[in-house]
């Protein structure tokens, strides 16, 4: 039945896209093609074949609501080896550099080093951030882009008035991270990221895979089921490298302007944005509902 069903994919599976099917615990059809030796779970008889296929199509609802039934249970391994053949190239990774994003890093680049990682850069990221970034390269000998803000920081206190970010968090979110976005996911088709459940309320029903219209591309989050216990069991496990910013009470960390450590018994995100009502960047989130806060402008790649 389909409520215990996995994806497998034929293989071998084409770089830029491969045809995925929907399949339940029956039978040995696709033995022949997906065998033991494919890094998913045994082949067993098709139900149901995505449409998703190429051309830049994308899933239909009914498809991801099969595709969130599908891998419901599965091994977070089996989805991320799932989604590194479906997507290939046209897959994007966001990271922030904090324990949820290093568990998934990690995991990602024991199936492959040919991953398009990112992170926001507000301008306003701590130094240790800036530095961990190098770090986590050399660690895994890859390279993550930065993804920086249209304007300077000087530019937007002279139209804005300095300190932004205590007048108006939102606005200052709105220009240096949410903006940055669309051109971090340009030319892509689905974007990954490491936000669970278990981080605050406004996370709790965080699905694995949606849609984000605004930005057009589907959106994964292979840890959703994981909390924060998990995270760190895997990092002492794999030896994970983590931010040192963990290790002076932030759990959680953006910029170093609206991030404080987190007291004894606090919420995870206890410290972002401390004192004021906000509690999301708006990346994630609008109005209690999964989805992008809308911004105008583009952004600027850093360079190597």
């Amino acid at each position: 039945m389909l409520g215990c069903a996995y994806i497998a994919l034929i293989w071998p599976v084409n770089a830029s896209r491969s045809r995925a099917f929907f399949i339940g615990p029956k039978s040995s059809a696709l033995f022949a093609s997906c065998g033991r030796s494919s890094p998913f779970i045994p082949p067993f008889l098709i139900l149901k074949q995505s449409t998703m296929i190429m051309n830049n199509d994308f899933p239909t609802l009914e498809e991801l609501r099969l595709w969130n039934h599908a891998f419901a249970q599965a091994d977070t391994h089996d989805t991320l080896r799932w989604c590194v053949a479906v997507f290939g190239d046209s897959l994007a990774v966001g990271t922030g550099f904090g324990v949820s994003g290093m568990v998934l890093l990690d995991m990602l680049t024991r199936i492959t080093k040919e991953i398009d990682v990112f992170f926001l850069d507000t301008g306003l990221l701590f130094p240790e951030t800036y530095e961990f970034r190098r770090r986590v390269e050399a660690h895994y000998g890859i390279r993550i882009r930065g993804v920086s803000a249209s304007i300077s920081l000087e530019e937007q206190a002279r139209r804005l008035g300095d300190r932004l970010w205590e007048r108006n968090p939102d606005l200052c979110c709105a220009i240096r991270k949410v903006a940055s976005l669309p051109l971090a996911l340009e030319g892509k088709q689905a974007w990954m990221t490491a936000i669970r459940r278990d981080q605050s309320p406004t996370r709790r029903n965080t699905p694995l895979f949606s849609f984000d219209e605004r930005l057009h591309v589907i959106k994964i989050a292979p840890l959703v089921r994981w909390t924060e216990q998990d995270c760190w069991r895997y990092v002492r496990e794999h030896h994970t490298p983590t931010n040192p910013l963990h290790d002076r009470g932030y759990p959680s960390f953006g910029c170093w302007t609206c991030t404080r450590a987190v007291r004894p018994g606090e919420d995870l995100r206890a410290g972002r944005w401390s004192g004021a009502a906000k509690t999301e960047c708006g990346l994630h989130v609008v109005d209690g509902k999964l989805t992008r806060l809308a911004a105008p402008a583009t952004s600027q790649i850093d360079g190597p």
